[in-house]
């Protein structure tokens, strides 16, 4: 069975990887290279292996979770879809069986905010790992007088941590935030969309989502 080593190890999936951070990084997003991927993969893992998920479902979260953003080698807008396309051929040429594609593929196709769904637990670890990622570290930008609300509102995070209580059914996102840097407002003003996408991908996995800001229950 294809494992995430094996994944890390295709020479086009980690080209894809590289140059889409790096196109990325000329329309002036936020960083989505090794660390994004990784962290997202290892999360993802995470949360279904903590809600005690089976473990051949444990590792396609993590490869959904590495290869989620290699969409961007085409294009921004999208993305997910564009790289659900690229990952099949890519998938089927190394072997894995096609129902873990299927798994696979519609994860990534489903882990934006503007179309995606938590259409299976993949897709919903994915959605959660992948939006629980916001820090200071991803801004590429160093001129603090031009940044974006973007730039703004990840550089203002200190701290972030995903927390899951198998015990209780909840998945925890913790954040602090520096408010000289970026108010609490300005966090929901476009993270919102991706608040609500994470509270339902977490129902789909039966817990409740919580967030928690500098201290204080928001969600």
């Amino acid at each position: 069975m294809i494992t995430l080593e094996d994944i890390k190890k295709d020479p086009v999936i980690d080209a894809f990887i590289r140059k889409g951070n790096k196109y990325l990084g000329v329309l002036g997003f936020t960083e989505h290279s090794y660390r994004h991927v990784n962290l997202v993969s290892s999360i993802a893992r995470n949360i279904l292996e903590r809600l005690g998920y089976p473990r051949r479902q444990v590792e396609l979260a993590a490869i959904a979770g590495y290869m989620h953003d290699i969409g961007n080698v085409v294009s921004r807008k999208e993305h997910g879809i564009s790289g659900a396309v690229i990952a099949y051929p890519i998938l089927i040429q190394m072997g894995m069986h096609p129902e873990e594609i299927a798994t696979v593929i519609s994860a990534i196709a489903n882990h934006e905010e503007q179309y995606g769904h938590a259409i299976n637990s993949v897709a919903a670890a994915l959605i959660v790992a992948d939006k629980s990622d916001v820090h200071r570290s991803r801004v590429r930008n160093s001129d603090f007088a031009t940044f974006d609300i973007h730039d703004r509102v990840n550089y203002a995070v200190e701290h972030s941590f995903l927390w899951v209580a198998d015990d209780k059914q909840t998945i925890t996102m913790e954040l602090t935030i520096d408010i000289d840097i970026c108010p609490v407002m300005e966090y929901f003003e476009i993270f919102l969309s991706r608040m609500i996408m994470c509270r339902r991908a977490a129902n789909f996995l039966k817990c409740k989502f919580e967030l928690v800001i500098n201290g204080a229950k928001l969600l």
